[in-house]
């Protein structure tokens, strides 16, 4: 799993100030590099997650019922702005992946070096039957 972390806890990490020209490279990069991994056979799944804001924690409650409060809170650095699952057969092929991902342009076309965190998905848990 390559989880892409933005700077800023609040959401928007300077994007807002992007012209539309720069919003248009960064997305129109994100689609080149989700077609080229789906052409490569290492794409699974890829999303993009709203922004923090819009993000609750929750946990049990008495008897099981939700309690729902905002979060992640205001004072994080970094947000989980996206990821991709992806399936390769070494941690280098993903770590390939990430840097080209960590390229994707910000303001005025500039690479933003976004840090792109790498985690294997377990699989190895028990299935039912």
């Amino acid at each position: 799993m390559l989880m892409m972390n933005a700077p800023r806890g609040t959401g928007d990490w300077g994007i807002n100030a992007w012209t539309a020209e720069d919003v248009n490279a960064h997305m129109q990069f994100m689609g080149r590099l989700n077609k080229e991994l789906k052409n490569e056979g290492a794409l699974v799944t890829v999303e993009g997650l709203a922004p923090p804001e819009r993000a609750r924690i929750v946990r049990a409650g008495t008897e099981g019922k939700a309690i729902v409060s905002d979060g992640p809170f205001p004072e994080a650095k970094e947000f989980l702005a996206g990821y991709w699952i992806v399936d390769v057969e070494t941690p280098e092929q993903a770590h390939a992946i990430a840097a080209r991902a960590s390229l994707a342009p910000g303001q005025g076309g500039k690479p933003l070096h976004l840090p792109i965190e790498v985690r294997e998905v377990l699989s190895g848990l028990p299935k039912d039957g």
